[in-house]
């Protein structure tokens, strides 16, 4: 029979413990019993902790999971989703998106988690119309026949059994900010009066507006993190910040660090970024120009709970795109170079004989620039340091900020941040420089001159032989030095990002797909939505889930207890009976002496 040695025990405890049975005193079992049950015990809170430990790195894969389930079809047979439907109605067009959720966690510290709504083909639910609402500026009350199928869409996706719990939100941009306030209401009136009677949507007065650029930008912030996973609670490996929110007696808390967002597209350019700390302004001017640039808010469901409350520094500056920074360049050259030939007497720039040499054109390349009826000739000199000096000036650096009114710029902290940019921020790098992705100024101001340098023809055999990236074109190779320099700029003078800031990433894409500003605004809409599922479960359940998960850990530790005492009766009532067993065989001893010695005293 197999035995065990216990040497690990103290020395008067030393025995064998058979498989079988156990080779000790019933004292030494019942204290070796307890011992193994202490044992298990430890053994299970080191698994609860480890199962924790596990869960914690385990959070990071379930994001995936979640990232890779909402690019799968949607599942409309699921009567726990929801639905909800934001129209972006642009100046160009408007588009309907269509997203769903399935119910609150129950966590009120947690969002909705927001996805868009994907058809049987695993395409989003995305339909657009041109042109934009603003042109029925003279013709208000046809902006429901308007919208009509873009809504007729939305509600074909979403069951009929959901329509009138599904929110609609019909919000304008641009377009709509540049018609007067009277024609803005007359089209929101329109809306509002119509779409109910054909539509069964949730759907009021305040769900449809013209919403400023700050909000716009904004909601472009919250849908970029949002997808990036910058709402949850951060893991130990995750970088935080120190968030002063500004409540009274609030301490500071510590969560997951936000990004930065900078978009460039063709007109203007936009930058937003979370101010984790206050803010102390220098003048009461300043203040006022500050407030105009910040947005408070919480994307929490209860007002009373600072974990999700934010403070987003957010600005637009107009005339800032590429392109029209490269009209604003040109402008100001055939200005300046007309006046200064009539001054001079000279005709540089009159002829192609004579052109005006570019430093922000490309080696060898002809160009022309027409200005009411006057033509400049352009040749390209390919210097993109001479490029960097000369659209500079077009910042309007005023005070160290940018614009010539000195917009408001809040701080950054450089040392502890991150950013993303978007549109013209990416095509800079990837279109023909192929570098698209992690910013390194360095390497791109060398990539940037290589290219600068690089003639003409060359540059044009290159496209041919399909060198650079598919979206590249004639229009890209052409401008791409001015606009790689004037990107470079704007990040460096206008900004004043360090030049060996490590924490920028240029993107197209986030997890694969495009976030609109749309997200972040059906995010911000339906905050308050989770409080109705927490109401809910209060109301299901007698008991809050910590007073649960407290019961059941006394529940272990009574029962603990309990054995406890169990095991010292039965360890008193074990000596009880060994010290009776010792008396009696004492008795008997003594009983059988008296025996003999009677005995011995008989004749």
């Amino acid at each position: 029979m197999a035995r065990i040695t216990l040497s690990c025990l103290p020395a008067s405890w030393y025995c064998s413990v058979s498989l079988l049975s156990l080779g000790c005193a019933p004292r030494q079992r019942l204290l070796l019993l307890l011992l193994f049950i202490t044992s298990a015990l430890l053994l299970g809170v080191y698994q609860r902790q480890l199962w924790g430990t596990q869960r914690r790195s385990g959070s990071r894969v379930n994001k995936y999971l979640s990232i890779a389930e909402s690019m799968e079809t949607t599942d409309i047979h699921n009567p726990a989703l929801n639905y909800g439907i934001v129209v972006d109605c642009g100046s160009s067009g408007s588009r309907v998106f269509v997203y769903y959720w399935p119910p609150h966690n129950g966590n009120p510290h947690t969002l909705l988690d927001i996805r868009q709504m994907r058809d049987h083909d695993r395409k989003p639910v995305v339909k657009k119309i041109k042109p934009g609402i603003s042109t029925l500026a003279n013709t208000p009350t046809q902006a429901s026949d308007y919208l009509h199928p873009l809504l007729s869409f939305a509600a074909a996706h979403v069951p009929k059994t959901k329509h009138k719990e599904t929110p609609l939100y019909i919000l304008c941009t641009a377009g709509m900010r540049l018609l007067p306030d009277s024609q803005q209401a007359a089209i929101l009136e329109d809306l509002v009066t119509d779409v109910p009677l054909e539509f069964d949507f949730l759907f009021s007065r305040s769900h449809a507006e013209v919403i400023s650029g700050k909000q716009e930008g904004v909601y472009a912030w919250i849908g970029i993190n949002f997808v990036l996973g910058r709402f949850d609670h951060a893991d130990e490996e995750d970088a935080t910040v120190e968030v002063t929110t500004g409540a009274q007696n609030q301490q500071p808390i510590s969560r997951r660090r936000t990004v930065g967002i900078m978009d460039m597209g063709g007109a203007s350019l936009q930058i937003a970024y979370e101010v984790p700390s206050a803010i102390t302004f220098s003048s009461p001017q300043e203040e006022e120009a500050g407030k105009s640039v910040l947005a408070d808010f919480n994307l929490g469901c209860d007002v009373e709970h600072t974990q999700h409350v934010y403070r987003v520094y957010v600005t637009t500056f107009l005339g800032f795109g590429g392109n029209m920074a490269r009209q604003r360049y040109e402008d100001q050259l055939v200005n300046n170079t007309l006046a200064k030939n009539r001054l001079l007497t000279t005709q540089t720039g009159m002829s192609e004989d004579k052109p005006y040499l570019d430093p922000c054109l490309p080696v060898g390349l002809s160009d022309t620039v027409t200005r009411d009826n006057r033509t400049l000739f352009l040749r390209g000199q390919g210097d993109w340091t001479r490029c960097q000096e000369a659209v500079r000036p077009f910042l309007g650096l005023h005070n160290g900020t940018m614009s010539p009114g000195g917009v408001y710029q809040a701080p950054i902290n450089f040392s502890n941040s991150e950013f993303y940019g978007f549109s013209e921020f990416f095509y800079c790098m990837e279109d023909v420089l192929r570098m698209g992705g992690q910013y390194n100024s360095e390497r791109y101001s060398q990539a940037a001159t290589d290219y600068c340098s690089t003639k003409w023809s060359t540059l044009k055999q290159r496209l041919d032989n399909q060198l650079f990236s598919q979206q590249a074109d004639i229009s890209r190779l052409k401008y791409q030095c001015f606009k790689s320099a004037w990107m470079f700029e704007v990040l460096h003078s206008g900004f004043r990002f360090p030049s060996d800031y490590p924490s920028l990433k240029t993107a197209q894409l986030v997890y694969d797909k495009e976030v609109q500003w749309t997200l972040g605004a059906i995010l911000f809409k339906t905050r308050f939505l989770p409080l109705r599922d927490l109401q809910q479960e209060t109301l299901r359940q007698n008991h809050p889930s910590w007073l649960r998960s407290s019961f059941v850990y006394n529940h272990h530790l009574f029962s603990l207890c309990i054995l406890v005492v169990v095991l010292a009766i039965l360890l008193y009532i074990l000596r009880l009976r060994r010290i009776h067993q010792r008396e009696q065989r004492q008795a008997e001893a003594l009983n059988l002496l008296w025996a003999e010695e009677g005995e011995a005293l008989l004749p």
